[in-house]
């Protein structure tokens, strides 16, 4: 498997892990994998994706998100970082860089653990460290579960998939291990996000060797349109050199 790849958009339902799952490859370029919230679907991307060069871009939708049906039983924590391995697999890429955002940047978390040696680089956006972390206002929270930027084009949310996908989290925390993420790693979150709000970014950044802390004038999903610009050229800076801005409260992209 080559960590480097040239394709067309490729988005289709696929046998991936024992569970049909729905999956795009697109672009080309040094490969990064996108691991969705918790009812965010692949569509959520395209904002941010739009505005990303010379990158094959892998994106998937979770057991009961988007296109990709609900299982009978839910999944762990483990168990979805390791679809996520089997995404990479099934996409013939033996390594990538990871955005994860929101429940998708948990799951990152715990890829990064679990298959050190898949994961290139690490971006965690508007996420948090699950147990322990600061809550965002229950009608916020629930806000945030609504689709946002062309939402009428995404698939019906499944209630049982949020369910399933609320339960992997509820009893699971990357303190434990977030010294052990060997990753160079990026943190970024909105100043505005009462959501995920930004003290856990600053607890991600503290507890994760050497990661960098970026906060953006936004609010929870800052791959939308009006910051999708602004989160690719963070990212693509991140991922293409050796930059690394200073782990500070202060630094900040408007």
């Amino acid at each position: 498997m080559s960590p480097t790849r040239s394709t067309t958009v490729d988005s289709r339902l696929r046998s991936v892990g024992g569970l049909q799952i729905a999956m795009r490859v697109q672009g080309e370029g040094d490969p990064l994998l996108l691991i969705n919230g918790m009812t965010r679907p692949i569509q959520s991307w395209e904002p941010f994706t739009k505005e990303l060069s010379r990158r094959t871009v892998v994106s998937f939708d979770a057991p009961g998100v988007g296109d990709s049906p609900t299982p009978v039983l839910p999944l762990s924590m483990s168990a979805l970082a390791a679809l996520a391995v089997a995404v990479l697999d099934a996409a013939g890429l033996a390594e990538a860089d990871v955005l994860g955002f929101s429940h998708g940047g948990a799951v990152a978390q715990q890829l990064a653990l679990d298959a050190p040696d898949r994961v290139r680089r690490l971006v965690l956006v508007s996420t948090s460290c699950g147990v322990g972390a600061t809550p965002g206002t229950t009608r916020d929270v629930l806000a945030g579960l609504e689709a946002t930027d062309g939402a009428a084009a995404w698939p019906q949310v499944d209630l049982v998939g949020v369910f399933w996908q609320s339960l992997a989290i509820s009893n699971w925390s990357s303190i434990p291990f977030l010294g052990a993420i060997s990753a160079p790693t990026l943190v970024v979150s909105g100043t505005r996000d009462r959501v995920v709000p930004p003290a856990n970014s600053k607890v991600l950044a503290g507890r994760i060797p050497d990661a960098a802390l970026v906060l953006l004038q936004a609010g929870h999903d800052v791959q939308r349109a009006e910051h999708a610009s602004a989160l690719a050229r963070i990212v693509e800076d991140f991922l293409s050199s050796t930059w690394r801005p200073s782990n500070e409260e202060g630094y900040d992209h408007g």
